[in-house]
């Protein structure tokens, strides 16, 4: 009788387990634990041990991987199978073999490693779209979380619902895709940025700005695609080739790796963007507007606190809802922009401006598109492409969005003012005075109020001796190195830190080097 609740137990046990351990092998288990413990435990309390142990480590999604567990197992959807590399092991006459395989599912997407005998099987058996319960250990790799597999099998019964489809427009991108093909018009660029690996190479890394019929994206190219961004024209229609989709602060990127390409093509791309009625933005938004440039101020410089020339311009747009004055930092300040022309700018901060009006910041994650009748699109100041994926009900916020902003639907005479008279100029001085900053930072104009553009500090801010850095980690290790959009620093603190993740490091520098105290 004993021994029949006994067999129930371990059953009962078995049942509530997520595990690909047969039956049989998890009886055989309870048994040798039994013998292990020396008749210190039962079979039911040998049974919950094991339970215990092998339920250890499961993760409900990719999201909830972290670097730094000793060991995780979650179900992924195989997205993209790379090629079998070979390395030298020290002291050994065979060499490793590596393949790394891209993988998905509703939450994110991961780096899973198959090392030597996995990596052959992983080639010759695995397909894209196949679901996968894994087993191994997580850490920050180069692209990345990614995961050492000790163990991976097919699932065939599991579901992970991602497209893996390459989306023909900005609108059907989605999270995980690869091999994404989409047609566009360049709406900006910026220039080539490097970095040094952990292994002492050197790292590129550029974005330009991609906007079509249904949105925008931010696309990134790396390393030798790099090079591309300095043959692109804004305005000009292009084609990404064999992209893949990540995900980096919330919004969607489109990635070009060595696999992809930049072709331009001789078509006819529309770009319409959607944006926010000017009348209808509030203090701490990042918003979309567009419309007619009803004055330009000539561009201010100062001097921040760290020595560094900072610079600014203002410009009143307006659409048919009203208007408001922008504030263009740094290399926008440079753009060529007059009364007449029409405009878009996205991804810009609602400030406090000149006698308490409301005022759009513009900084180093802005976009400002001088929109061309002919194109969609024209030259676009350079900088920071702000802004993921955009577009349809995605780019949609309410009813503040203007239902057609296309190049007629800014010239109205409707709401607002049309001229700004004097006190845009008188704007530049003020917020130059009283802490404005490149990317909406106070830091650029001496001061040390909090970060605009969403995104804290672009670049270094300094405050007796102390300087702000707020930028995307590309590298981690001792030191990291942080990416604002427009220069590198390096930073060295005692914080675990994850590639893709923005932070802001605070403290001093010293021969080029910031030593964080606080980081957040």
């Amino acid at each position: 009788m004993s021994q029949n609740r006994s067999m129930g137990a371990i059953e009962d046990v078995y049942e509530d387990l997520d595990t690909d351990v047969s039956e049989e092998e998890f009886r055989e288990a309870v048994e040798e634990k039994v013998e292990q413990m020396g008749g210190l435990a039962d079979e039911e309390t040998a049974a919950m041990l094991l339970a215990h142990e092998l339920n250890e480590g499961e993760v409900e999604t990719i999201a909830d991987v972290e670097p730094g567990m000793d060991e995780v197992k979650f179900l992924a959807k195989v997205v993209s199978i790379g090629e079998v590399r070979t390395f030298e092991r020290d002291g050994e006459d065979e060499d490793g073999r590596v393949v790394n395989v891209d993988a998905a599912d509703e939450t994110d997407t991961i780096r899973l490693a198959f090392w030597d005998e996995q990596a052959v099987d992983v080639v010759e058996n695995l397909e894209v779209g196949e679901v996968l319960r894994v087993a191994g250990r997580p850490k920050d790799g180069f692209s990345g979380l990614e995961v050492s597999v000790d163990k991976a099998e097919p699932d065939d019964d599991a579901e992970i619902d991602v497209d893996l489809t390459g989306g023909s427009t900005v609108e059907a991108l989605t999270m995980g895709q690869s091999d994404v093909n989409v047609r566009g018009l360049v709406l900006e660029t910026e220039s080539i940025r490097t970095f040094d690996r952990d292994d002492g190479s050197e790292g590129k890394v550029a974005n330009f700005l991609l906007g079509d019929e249904t949105g925008r994206v931010r696309v990134t190219l790396w390393d030798d695609r790099a090079d591309r961004v300095e043959e692109l024209e804004p305005g000009s229609a292009v084609e990404v080739v064999d992209g893949y989709v990540r995900e980096r602060d919330g919004d969607l990127e489109l990635h070009v790796g060595d696999q992809g390409a930049v072709d331009e093509i001789d078509e006819d791309v529309d770009f319409v963007p959607e944006t926010d009625a000017i009348d209808g933005v509030e203090m701490d938004e990042v918003v979309d507007i567009a419309g007619v440039v009803r004055s330009a101020d000539p561009k201010r410089t100062f001097d921040r606190d760290d020595g560094s020339e900072g610079q600014v311009r203002n410009v009143r747009i307006q659409d048919d809802t009203g208007d408001i004055r922008v504030a263009l930092w740094g290399e926008k300040a440079d753009k060529e922009i007059a009364p007449g022309d029409e405009v878009f700018v996205a991804d810009a901060e609602i400030q406090d401006g000149w006698q308490d009006d409301l005022e759009a910041s513009a900084g180093w994650r802005s976009t400002v598109v001088v929109l061309d009748e002919n194109t969609g699109a024209g030259v676009a100041a350079p900088g920071g492409a702000g802004g993921g994926a955009s577009g349809g009900e995605g780019a949609s916020s309410g009813d503040q969005r203007g239902a057609d902003a296309g190049l007629g639907a800014f010239t109205g005479d409707g709401g607002g003012s049309s001229e700004s008279g004097g006190s845009d100029s008188e704007s530049a001085e003020s917020t130059a005075g009283d802490g404005g900053a490149d990317g909406g930072s106070s830091g650029d104009a001496g001061g040390s109020g909090s970060s605009g553009g969403g995104s804290g500090g672009a670049g270094g801010a300094a405050t007796e001796g102390v300087v702000e850095f707020t930028g995307t980690v590309v590298q981690t290790g001792d030191p990291a190195i942080l990416d604002d959009g427009e220069e590198t620093m390096q930073v060295e603190t005692d914080e675990t830190l994850m590639l893709g993740q923005e932070i802001t490091a605070r403290g001093p520098v010293r021969d080029g080097q910031l030593d964080a105290d606080d980081v957040f």
